[in-house]
């Protein structure tokens, strides 16, 4: 019986939000997850846009890549 492992070397994750307190509160809470299989944080890109109501909803894309 062969038992391969492979590592995870990127990983890209998308977060949403109506206020940037709870926006980066799950930003956090997923890098100190992430740290656990030793990834890191290598890029983040944020949005924010306005709905019709004058409402913000604020977004962003983290990439996570392997620690080397």
């Amino acid at each position: 019986m062969n038992f391969h492992l492979d590592t995870i070397e990127d990983k890209i994750e998308f977060f949403e939000a109506l206020d940037l307190k709870t926006l980066e509160k799950k930003i956090n809470d997923q890098i100190e997850t992430n740290k656990a299989i030793l990834l890191s944080v290598h890029h983040v890109s944020h949005q924010m846009h306005l709905d019709e109501n004058g409402r913000c909803f604020y977004s962003a894309v983290v990439h996570f890549k392997a620690k080397k």
